[in-house]
Order: structure tokens, then sequence, then C-alpha cells
């Protein structure tokens, strides 16, 4: 009763919080028969096997990745080129590769003679490692695709559905426009966190100082609890931008300092500021607080919804939350949400033995 994936075998490479995150989110919404994992690191591989997020695990290239239709290069950024090389021999003509680097004029140029969509999915978390994956975490992101004319359509269109399903919206830009906004709203508010981290690191009164430190301050600078080399990465691939974009900041920066001694003129300032934040759109992400859940094909015929709440009637097992997590031509996954350990257990029964294949939410 599976519907059919939209990829028979998916290889990610690098299985850490983002790669572990679209591994389980693959499995869970049934968009591949097949998800391989590839890692230089076994531990990392281990884990991402107990999570669900892979089927199979491989330390190297190989001809393993003949078999493989699509490949997510999941790797720090610095890393993605050499990766591909590695790959490339491997590959057939028909075999399509994306990734999710935060930096994209380098890879896409360095790629492009592949079938390659350049993406960066809008999203993360101060917390690294597969162990911390989540589905959830991709969930309403924006996930933003940087084709260029040298982008095989078919390609790009397989990859755009490919992250729909997985609970994503997409955006196109070229690669340039990628950095240079980025560089706004993601590397140098990285840079700001590590100056006001520093600031008070360097204060003669520093423990006094992280006693005073409230919410706000936590808040602001969260992200420079990322991963350091990742994070310094980030920053120096996107140099050009991120330059261009801290001058920019420093002079605002000088400009608030005049208007110190202008109370209304800084009064204004921060009005207007205040209503560009409340407008900015809210990203509602699907990160659930622990539940007990589980996640179902579903085909795409009629009476398969009345299928499923009768055969949980019939089992006395109430529905707490029902979510579906994507349509396609032959079916989608539906995700069912129970109010306590037994229910659970006896929902997932009853959904099996009226043929349903059940899989926990990761």
């Amino acid at each position: 009763m599976r519907p059919a994936a939209l990829f028979h075998t998916v290889a990610i490479v690098g299985v850490g919080l983002i790669g572990g995150s679209m591994g389980i989110g693959i499995r869970q919404r049934f968009l591949a028969e097949h998800v391989i994992g590839m890692d230089l690191d076994p531990v990392a591989l281990d884990a991402a096997r107990g999570l669900g997020a892979i089927d199979e695990a491989q330390l190297a290239a190989g001809p393993w990745l003949e078999q493989v239709d699509l490949i997510v290069l999941a790797t720090p950024v610095r890393t993605l080129v050499p990766v591909a090389s590695t790959l490339e021999p491997f590959l057939t003509s028909d075999t399509i590769i994306t990734d999710v680097g935060s930096v994209k004029q380098d890879v896409v140029k360095d790629l492009q003679h592949l079938r390659f969509v350049g993406g960066h999915p809008m999203t993360g978390s101060e917390k690294v490692g597969v162990q911390n994956a989540d589905a959830a975490l991709l969930e309403n992101a924006v996930w933003v695709l940087t084709p260029t004319e040298t982008t095989p359509r078919d390609a790009l269109v397989r990859v755009q559905e490919f992250i729909t399903h997985l609970g994503a919206k997409t955006l196109t830009t070229t690669p340039v426009q990628h950095d240079r906004l980025v560089a706004a709203v993601s590397h140098v508010p990285y840079l700001v966190a590590v100056a006001l981290t520093r600031l008070v690191a360097e204060d003669q009164d520093h423990d006094l100082m992280m006693l005073l430190a409230a919410g706000g301050f936590r808040d602001l600078t969260r992200v420079a609890s990322g991963n350091p080399l990742m994070s310094r990465d980030m920053v120096v691939g996107n140099r050009e931008a991120v330059e261009a974009t801290l001058h920019s900041f420093t002079d605002q920066l000088h400009n608030l300092a005049t208007l110190l001694e202008q109370p209304e003129n800084l009064l204004r300032q921060a009005e207007s500021a205040k209503r560009h934040r409340d407008s900015f759109p809210i990203v509602k992400r699907s990160l659930l607080p622990a539940r007990h859940e589980v996640v179902i094909a579903v085909p795409d015929r009629p009476g398969e919804f009345a299928k499923i709440t009768s055969a949980l009637g019939k089992a006395e097992v109430n529905i707490k939350d029902i979510e579906v997590l994507g349509i396609r031509e032959a079916g989608g996954a539906v995700r069912l949400a129970f109010d306590s350990e037994e229910a659970l257990r006896r929902g997932s029964e009853a959904l099996e033995q009226v043929g349903y294949e059940v899989r926990g939410r990761g």
C-alpha cells in the first residue's frame, strides 16, 4: 500500500544535522525506496542508521553510486566541490546532484558541468551532529535554489518537487543574489554575535556582565554557539559579500551613534526599525514537542481516511492530531498523533493489520 517513491535511491553525503534531518524526512514521507548515507565518520553513520535516517552506510565513493538517482551534498561548504570530484567518476549521465551549502557562487560555477542544482535550506540550529537531526527542522523552511542557464530543467523540477515533499518552501535566486542576501540575514549576524560575545568576554567586569545578560542578549548571540569551524568557512567562503555588508552595517552603527544626541531622530529610526521587524513573515516550524506519533503511507484513492479512522475506532484509539505531510500522484504520507504510549502501540498494530506501513516520527 506504499505510494510510488519520487526516487528509487537517494544518497546523502555528510550525515550531520541537515543531512540526517533530510534522511529522516525522506524515509518518513516515503520519498525514496532506499537511502544511503556516506560519511568519513563511522560513528555518525551508525548513529544515522540507529535514528532511521539511512538504510545503508558507505565510507567512501565507489561503484555503488551508479545506482543512485539523487545525491545530496551535505558536507561543510569548503568541502563540497572536492567531495563532488571524488563522486564524479562513479556517476551516470542521469544522476542529479544538489547541495545544502550556505554559499553558492563558487560551488555552482565549479559543478555546473554536472546535473547540479544548487540549494540552501534556510534552517539550522546551534546544536550540531546527526544526533540532533529532526525532519521537522525542514518543515516550512525556505529552501533557496540557485539554477543558472546551464542547469538542466528536468533536474531543477525534480529537486523542487523533492524539497516540496520534504515540507519546505522553494525560492529561486541567482547564485550572486543568494550570496548577497545571506550575507545580510545570516553571515553578518553571526559575526555580530561573535563580536558582542567577545565584547562581554573581554570586559574587566565580565562575570558581572554575565549575570546581567538577559534573554534578549542570549537570543541575539545564540548563533555564536554554533560550530565555529563551519561558521568560519561560511563567512570566509562568502568574503566579498560579507565585507560589503559589514561596511553597510558599520555605516548604520555610525549613524546611530550620531543620533544619540538627537533623541527625536533616534526615536524615528527606532520606530521604523520596529515596523520593519514586526512585518517579518512568521515561519512556523513543525518542531512539535515530544508526542506519540507515527507516519503512514496512504495511497491516493477514495476512502483511505475513512479506513484509517475506522481501524483506529475499532481499536478504541483516539487521534489527538492528524496532518497530511504530502500528496503525490500515487499517494502520500499522513502523520497521526496519539495521547499515550499505549495508544501509539495499539494504533500502530491496528493500522498494520489493515495493510498500512507504519513509521515512527524521528
